[in-house]
């Protein structure tokens, strides 16, 4: 097939949204609507990724398996919540996705959420129960995640819902010194309000207010000592 992304004829479908033919050719075939491709994706996943709603509640509505991983351990959850589908996470979550699920990276779908500045995703997972404090494989958190892009609505998100300020990733750093870091000042201001020490020390035995360039580190210390 031209522009093709998978060796399985129902996941380009799938992919290039042509309903009609894959419902033909799933009705003609149920074993397709799982089938698996050289990716290890079915045609959920790439409904998911290529943002077609009524391909993905149609394969829902069939009874495919929500929490399939293909060979990078990506859930349609993670797919969906990667690429900004609000419809698709919401129809995912109502079929019972795992909110929790782990890719390779130790990443969950609320990393991406949060690292890409998805507000709606992210609200609908934390409201279903996603964990605000998980860690990925560099032990960052979606906290973390969010600060270095200074995502402000994201970050007061997921403080909200009870996100921990001072978890120190693999090398030794909070989210308020990678805020810091990457001069986002808002960001950084919003976490020591809510108790992000600036005192707590990386592996290179720096501390966020070390990091914090210009006047930040001024502002930083008002708010602590109030």
């Amino acid at each position: 097939m031209e522009g093709s992304v998978s060796n399985l004829e129902v996941c380009n479908f799938a992919y290039a949204g042509k309903f009609d033919q894959l419902k033909q050719c799933i009705l003609s075939d149920k074993s397709l609507a799982t089938k698996t491709d050289q990716d290890h994706r079915t045609a959920l996943h790439w409904a998911c990724s290529a943002g077609h709603t009524d391909i993905v509640q149609f394969l829902l509505n069939f009874g495919v398996e929500v929490n399939l991983k293909d060979d990078a351990c990506w859930t349609p959850l993670h797919i969906a919540a990667s690429a900004g589908r609000d419809e698709i996470v919401r129809a995912l979550i109502s079929k019972g996705a795992e909110l929790n699920p782990v890719n390779q990276n130790g990443c969950t779908p609320l990393h991406y959420a949060a690292s890409k500045d998805r507000y709606e995703i992210a609200l609908m997972l934390l409201e279903n129960g996603a964990d605000p404090n998980v860690t990925d494989k560099l032990d960052s958190t979606p906290l973390h995640r969010a600060s270095a892009k200074g995502n402000y609505r994201l970050i007061q998100l997921l403080l909200k819902q009870s996100a921990s300020t001072n978890i120190q990733d693999s090398q030794g750093n909070t989210a308020l010194h990678l805020a810091c870091d990457e001069e986002r000042v808002e960001a950084a201001k919003l976490l020591v309000e809510h108790g992000a020490s600036i005192y707590i020390e990386n592996k290179e035995e720096k501390t966020p207010l070390q990091m914090a360039k210009g006047s930040l580190g001024t502002i930083l210390k008002r708010i602590v000592e109030g």
